[in-house]
């Protein structure tokens, strides 16, 4: 079977449908049973061009009968109405709440005509059930029992939605304007195995009988209502009938999944995959594969920085990488050349990132560590993923709001000082991409072997006892990492001013000679032979250098000596 395939401009149709704040969003998962520590693993990132990277609180609370909560649509702040409170509500810490229960989202539109018209919104559903919900499935009850109460506001969305103990997908739409409520569908992912989605229903064909899976009672027959779907129920696809199928569907987000599947998967099992994503042949990607081996945090957060290198796919290897092997792309996705259109690739890690994390979910650690949130701002390939609690309180300074926004710069704000770095590498990616590494992989070797060595030391601790020390430690890191990012940005601008590279000795000082002045610095020059060429290919003999030797000879003279050049 072969899908339609639409231009590039129709490729990002699907994604213009999604709010401004969450355009394209990446959610990858590994099971217990495929995670070398046995934990739960979940991974977000929050990628759009105007949303400023900080960390969400909310404390727990007590409510009295009959209040009422204001809900505000999380992309514009637009009021959107009111809902019940419940009497008790649980703390959050960005996704994850209390009780390690962590949600992450990814927006895939759908069908236009089921643009979602009731009073909870993708954002709000997220955060309302964290405050009321301890495991997957009690948050599965809960996000589709305040859709059918209250109506869904948002477009077609997939949820991971994880506790320590298993994983969930989640996939819902609304039913347009005739009704507010929404279908859905949501599968256990089996443990042991690794899945994902990437702004593209994934959740094709499914047991319509099976304990580990869940679904609304009129999932086909709405769709046989809108002639979505007319075969046997047992065929019936949820991503075929309520997604849109083009270009930007699996070369713009499936192929995220592909690549994450593709670094894990036993050598070739998913190379067929291949065709699915760049032509819409063959079988759809599975929703889960197995593994070929166990998984940690640092792979995930190592996956969250991926480029599609060492494939077929890699942002780094065409003309578009630029003489630095830059692995960025700037918007518009699509453009025109002799009348034909093309697209750039899109992968996991992305300058437009808001903020992302490795959510890592373990019943075996103390109530106060069992949820680690791994978060970072802005760009996931470079910025530092600091160790934040289940149990902290609420967010460092560093990563605060109201600590700087979108438009006011911040030097002790954790984005601010991620961007400053960032942004001096998209120029030069592959020559300042080492120094950034070596700095990021300290920070967070040394915040791994801190976490290590706090999960034994608390591990009698009380509660309140255990929670002081883990936000301490929280605090340390963040202002850490901050101050460190801030350093190194500042060396990035000196290192490689004006297109040269500084000389730097071994304890990274810059080299001056005897005297005290600047020691003469490397011409970086250019990495990729290509770009000159391009340069020849269009300027051809106007920069070709010619003889000539014969300047300044006067063809009379008895002294026939050329004249001296010199550059």
């Amino acid at each position: 079977m072969t899908i339609r395939q639409l231009t590039a401009g129709a490729m990002m149709a699907m994604l213009a449908i999604t709010s401004p704040r969450a355009e394209a969003c990446t959610s990858l998962i590994a099971t217990p049973g495929a995670t070398a520590d046995s934990s739960a693993m979940v991974t977000y990132a929050a990628d759009s061009h105007v949303l400023y990277g900080e960390l969400y609180n909310q404390p727990a609370a007590d409510h009295a009968p009959g209040s009422k909560r204001a809900v505000h649509e999380w992309d514009t702040g637009k009021y959107l109405g009111e809902i019940e409170e419940v009497p008790h509500t649980y703390a959050t810490i960005g996704n994850m709440n209390e009780h390690g229960l962590t949600i992450a989202e990814s927006t895939w539109g759908g069908r236009a005509e089921l643009a979602g018209s009731g009073l909870i919104d993708y954002g709000s559903l997220i955060y309302i059930t964290l405050q009321r919900a301890r495991t997957a499935r009690q948050a599965i009850k809960v996000m589709t029992d305040l859709v059918k109460k209250y109506g869904y506001a948002s477009s077609g969305e997939s949820f991971s939605i994880a506790d320590p103990s298993e994983v969930w997908i989640m996939e819902l739409i609304g039913k347009g304007k005739e009704d507010p409520g929404a279908v859905w569908v949501a599968r256990r992912v089996p443990d042991g195995y690794i899945s994902g989605h990437a702004n593209h229903a994934r959740i094709h064909t499914f047991p319509l009988k099976d304990k580990e899976t869940l679904y609304s009672p009129d999932v086909i027959k709405f769709a046989r209502k809108m002639g979505y779907f007319d075969g046997k129920d047992k065929d019936f696809d949820f991503s075929r009938a309520y997604a849109v199928y083009d270009m930007g569907a699996l070369r713009g987000c499936d192929a995220r999944v592909w690549s994450y599947f593709n670094r894990f998967a036993p050598d070739g099992e998913v190379d067929t995959y291949i065709n699915w994503i760049t032509k819409g042949e063959g079988e759809p990607m599975p929703l889960w594969i197995k593994p070929a081996r166990r998984l940690s945090a640092q792979d995930l957060k190592d996956m969250m920085r991926d480029h599609f290198e060492g494939t077929p796919l890699d942002m780094t290897k065409d003309i578009g990488a630029g003489p630095y092997a830059v692995p960025y792309r700037w918007r518009p996705m699509s453009y025109v050349v002799d009348s034909v259109e093309y697209t750039h690739e899109r992968a996991i890690a992305t300058q437009q990132t808001g903020f992302s994390f490795v959510a890592d979910m373990n019943c075996k650690r103390h109530d106060a560590m069992k949820g680690i949130l791994w978060f970072g701002v802005d760009d996931a390939n470079t910025c530092v993923y600091v160790p934040v609690f289940n149990s902290t309180p609420r967010p460092p300074h560093e990563l605060a709001p109201g600590n700087g926004d979108m438009l006011t710069l911040s030097w002790d704000a954790m984005f601010w000082v991620n961007n400053y770095v960032a942004n001096q590498a998209y120029n030069r990616y592959s020559k300042m991409i080492s120094d950034i590494r070596r700095v990021q992989t300290g920070l967070e070797s040394s915040m791994a072997e801190a976490v290590n060595n706090a999960e034994k030391k608390i591990s009698k601790m009380e509660y309140s006892v255990a929670q002081n020390y883990l936000a301490d430690l929280t605090n340390h890191w963040t202002a850490k990492a901050t101050k460190d990012y801030k350093a190194l940005g500042d060396m990035l601008f000196v290192k490689f001013l004006d297109g040269n590279i500084k000389k730097q000795n071994e304890d990274g000082t810059f080299k001056r000679t005897p005297e005290g002045m600047c020691a003469s610095p490397v011409f970086g020059g250019y990495d990729d032979p290509r770009y000159f060429r391009q340069i020849v290919n269009e300027q051809g003999d106007r920069l070709k250098v010619i003889d000539t030797s014969h300047a300044g000879i006067n063809p009379n003279s008895k002294v026939n000596k050329p004249a001296v050049a010199g550059h």
